[in-house]
C-alpha cells in the first residue's frame, strides 16, 4: 500500500505480473541419433570382419556404450520431449540393444552371470534371436516411413539372423558376412543422417524413398 500526501489515504500499489510464454520445443533428434548409430555400427563391423581380432570382444565397447548407447538414449528422450512417439521408441529400442550388447560381452568375459563355458554359445545365440525378433517387428512398423528406414532396420534384423547362424555353427565366414551387412546398414544410416542434417540446416534433405504403406 502507498500513502497519498494530499489526502493521507492509502492506495494499492500496481502489481506487475509476469505472464509465462510457452515456447514450442524444436529440433530433430535424428541429427544425433543416426550419427552415433553409425559410429557404433562401423566399429562393430570392423570387429566382425576381422580387422580387430575376434578374441578381443571388448575392443569396440568404449564407442558402443560411451557414444552409441548413450547418444541413442539421449535422442530417445529428446524425441519424447518433442512428442515424436515412434522416433523415441525406435531410438530407445536401439539404445537398449547396444546397452544389452555391452552387458552381454562384459558379463560373459568376467563371468558375472555364472554362465558355464559350455552354455556361452547358446547364450549368445539366444541373445541374437531375441533381438532379431524385436527388430523384425520394428521393421514392420517402419513401412509407413520412407523406405530407407525400412531397409536399414531390415538390414539390422538380417545381420542379427546371420550372426545367430554363424555363432550356432561356429562359422567365421558367416560372421564376416554379418560384418559386411553391418557396414551396409551403417552406410545407409549415414545417408539418412546426411538427409536429416541437411534438413536441419535449412535444406530439403535427401531422397529417402516412398513408404511401402501410405
Amino acid at each position: 500500500m502507498a500513502v497519498s500526501e494530499a489526502t493521507g489515504t492509502q492506495t494499492p500499489l500496481e502489481v506487475i505480473r509476469e505472464i509465462p510464454v510457452v515456447a514450442r520445443a524444436t529440433g530433430d533428434p535424428q541429427v544425433l541419433g543416426w550419427l552415433v548409430f553409425v559410429v557404433g555400427s562401423t566399429c562393430l563391423g570392423l570387429q566382425l570382419t576381422g580387422y580387430v581380432p575376434a578374441a578381443t570382444l571388448g575392443a569396440p565397447l568404449s564407442i558402443i556404450f560411451g557414444a552409441t548407447a548413450l547418444g541413442l538414449i539421449i535422442s530417445a528422450v529428446w524425441a519424447a520431449y518433442l512428442g515424436q512417439t515412434f522416433v523415441a521408441g525406435a531410438f530407445g529400442v536401439f539404445g537398449g540393444f547396444w546397452v544389452s550388447y555391452t552387458m552381454l560381452v562384459l558379463g560373459l568375459q568376467h563371468n558375472w552371470y555364472l554362465v558355464p563355458a559350455a552354455a556361452v554359445t547358446k547364450t549368445v545365440v539366444a541373445f541374437l534371436i531375441a533381438w532379431s525378433v524385436t527388430m523384425f517387428f520394428l521393421t514392420v512398423a517402419t513401412i509407413r516411413l520412407p523406405v530407407a528406414y525400412t531397409i536399414d532396420v531390415g538390414l539390422v534384423d538380417l545381420a542379427l539372423i546371420v550372426l545367430a547362424i554363424a555363432n550356432n555353427n561356429g562359422s567365421t565366414g558367416m560372421t564376416k558376412v554379418g560384418g559386411v551387412i553391418v557396414f551396409l546398414f551403417a552406410a545407409l544410416g549415414a545417408y539418412i543422417w546426411l538427409s536429416a542434417a541437411d534438413a536441419s540446416l535449412g535444406g530439403p534433405g535427401y531422397p529417402l524413398g516412398s513408404p511401402l504403406r501410405s
